[in-house]
């Protein structure tokens, strides 16, 4: 794996080392925070197809697009888990670990006999973090969970639509990210207690879960009411008018979230007289007649273009937007601005762009990133460095297929 110039400040997890044995998403969105955030990880994949999600195009080189956004900054270790020597290397890693992550069903790392009970007796402060779809007590919790079946059943597709339309995903994965957020709370969390105790944890956390939690107000509604909320599209269940709208060449989000804002919006219109119609001058009378004042909206700003809309509403301190595609979402100026967009390079595969994490200390973001691994990249030198195998046992345990063929590496 390359490595490339970093900041002096590592993170605040610097020497936090994280033994990772999930795949897809949930968990490697996960692990790729903790490393924005200073920690190590180490990935371990299966020796024949390593993560799923280096099959997945489109790729640039051999790298898929899927596995080189959710895995940059870790080490790829090649093992085979149903062999008793790779279950022992496994062991003695988790064993130099503050963290172990998984994202299998339930009962699976136990029977690999890697599962938290095992791994604890030896190593009292592990914090050992289990992410699954549905929770081994859940009527489901045997059942293969992916992003859409948990945003199925979290009732968030429901909503999902334009009203009368067939409920839809949401177009980022959040029933994945969802439990890899949480997963992040509960170890950040554990790491705190252990600071305290010396006693580590095992977290728990189910996508469905993560996501019925992300309800927010939508749940409320229905514990208040009685009545599941309905699809309103872009617009807002119970707050008027707040959603995208059509201009003569486009559309544009309007959000009046606060009472100052619904004014300034209406004036902007060059319709005051709606400020204090009795129709539309509360909350629950724009509700009531949305049908009313959403036709009245839409006339007056389809006589107008997008960038007419677009200065007038920020003229008029009304919060706004246009609708960007990906493309130009990452293309916009708030992203350069910000140091979103990142260049990694693999000897390999070449220079490969990423979007950095978010987070920032002292206003200054996540350290310079790596590439991703190819499968098992890290192998020999995780073997060598942190367990002090010698070239000798090595070669004899690839020869015997217990651990991946290496990859030349170079710098």
């Amino acid at each position: 794996m390359t490595t490339q110039p970093t900041e002096q400040y590592q993170g605040p997890l610097a020497g936090v080392k994280v033994l990772d044995f999930s795949r897809i998403l949930s968990g490697p969105y996960a692990s790729m925070v903790l490393a924005d955030l200073g920690a190590e990880i180490i990935k371990v994949e299966p020796i024949e197809h390593g993560d799923e999600t280096r099959n997945f195009p489109p790729f640039q080189g051999s790298m898929s697009h899927y596995y080189i956004a959710l895995n940059r900054c870790k080490k790829s270790i090649a093992l085979d888990l149903k062999s008793p020597e790779g279950v022992q290397i496994a062991k003695e890693l988790a064993a130099q670990s503050d963290i172990v992550l998984e994202n299998f069903r339930p009962g699976v790392m136990d029977r690999l006999g890697l599962g938290y009970e095992l791994l604890k007796t030896d190593h009292a402060a592990l914090i050992y973090c289990s992410i699954t779809g549905f929770g081994k007590e859940s009527p489901h919790g045997n059942k293969p969970a992916f992003d859409i079946v948990a945003q199925a059943l979290s009732g968030v597709m429901s909503v999902n639509c334009e009203p009368g339309q067939a409920p839809n995903k949401l177009g980022i994965p959040m029933g994945d990210m969802a439990g890899s957020i949480f997963s992040l709370f509960g170890v950040l969390a554990a790491l705190h207690e252990r600071n305290v105790t010396g006693q580590g944890r095992h977290v728990e956390i189910a996508m469905l879960d993560s996501l019925i939690a992300l309800q927010g107000y939508l749940s409320q509604i229905y514990f208040v009411t009685g009545e599941s909320p309905q699809p309103v599209g872009t617009q807002h269940p119970s707050i008027v008018p707040y959603g995208s709208f059509p201009t003569s060449d486009g559309h544009v989000i309007v959000a009046c979230l606060v009472e100052r804002f619904w004014h300034n919006f209406a004036r902007s219109l060059g319709r005051e007289d709606l400020i204090e119609d009795e129709r539309f001058a509360k909350y629950e009378a724009r509700l009531a007649n949305r049908d009313t004042l959403t036709p009245i909206i839409h006339e007056r700003m389809g006589q107008d273009t997008t960038d007419y809309w677009l200065a007038r509403l920020t003229e008029f301190d009304v919060p706004n937007a246009p609708i960007l595609s990906i493309g130009e979402a990452l293309e916009q100026d708030h992203v350069a601005a910000q140091g979103l967009i990142e260049t990694v390079t693999h000897p390999l595969d070449g220079d490969m762009k990423v979007v950095r994490g978010p987070i920032r200390f002292d206003g200054a973001g996540p350290k310079a990133a790596t590439a991703p691994s190819r499968l098992g990249e890290d192998t020999q030198e995780v073997l060598r460095d942190l367990l002090g195998y010698s070239e000798e046992k090595i070669d004899g345990m690839r020869d015997r297929a217990v651990i991946g063929a290496a990859h030349v590496k170079q710098v």
